[in-house]
């Protein structure tokens, strides 16, 4: 395992890629893998939105294309979590999805959608056609429990989840998942089935077996 020029860490060869926490990176043994998916979960207030928002914006720091897809926070609220940092998000494309009960802005642009108003499987069309158009290597899904909501029954949650894992394996993109740890029982076993590895910031853990590896 060496350093290479600009910072990131090779391993057998293969550059991993940075999560934008240098001690996050440490713990993960140089970073994430390239081209897989990962779970953040954690309970709101854990810092989910800002260890992800410094996963997208190393990648636009390194020139990347990055984008953030948010059925849950609004992209006022993105900007006051970079707010608090110190940090822009300028060069940060978000596809912002958020009910109407959420806005915080009574005049937003009309042309928001709002997923509570569309069918679940729509939503997920305007998801994967925004991320072809874009053509993303970073990606944040904000979150998988607003994906369970719209779902409203296990069988097409799991359903959607096998879609978004289908997508992305076709794509050459790191994917960052967001979860508040509202899963069911059943749910966090699906996760864990499907091979989705995790980083619980409560219990500060990484996949199913305390490693760094992905999809």
């Amino acid at each position: 395992m060496a350093n290479t020029a600009d910072g990131e860490v090779e391993d057998f060869g293969e550059v991993r890629v940075s999560t934008g926490s240098e001690g996050l990176d440490d713990i993960l043994g140089g970073g994430l893998d390239p081209s897989r998916m990962y779970l953040y979960e954690g309970r709101p207030g854990t810092g989910k939105t800002t260890i992800s928002l410094q996963f997208l914006l190393e990648g636009v720091r390194r020139g990347e294309r990055v984008l953030y897809v948010t059925l849950s926070e609004t992209q006022r609220e993105l900007a006051l979590v970079a707010k608090r940092h110190g940090w822009s998000l300028d060069g940060v494309d978000i596809f912002e999805l958020v009910p109407p009960e959420m806005t915080l802005d009574p005049d937003r642009e009309l042309t928001i959608l709002h997923p509570a108003e569309i069918e679940l499987s729509e939503t997920t069309s305007l998801i994967f056609e925004k991320i072809a158009a874009l053509d993303p290597a970073r990606i944040v899904f904000d979150s998988l429990s607003e994906l369970r909501l719209l779902a409203q029954n296990p069988l097409r949650y799991r359903r959607q989840v096998l879609a978004l894992k289908h997508f992305f394996a076709a794509r050459d993109c790191t994917v960052i998942l967001l979860d508040d740890l509202s899963s069911t029982d059943t749910d966090v076993q699906l996760q864990f089935r499907m091979g989705l590895s995790t980083w619980n910031n409560s219990r500060s853990t990484m996949g199913p077996n305390g490693g760094a590896s992905g999809w």
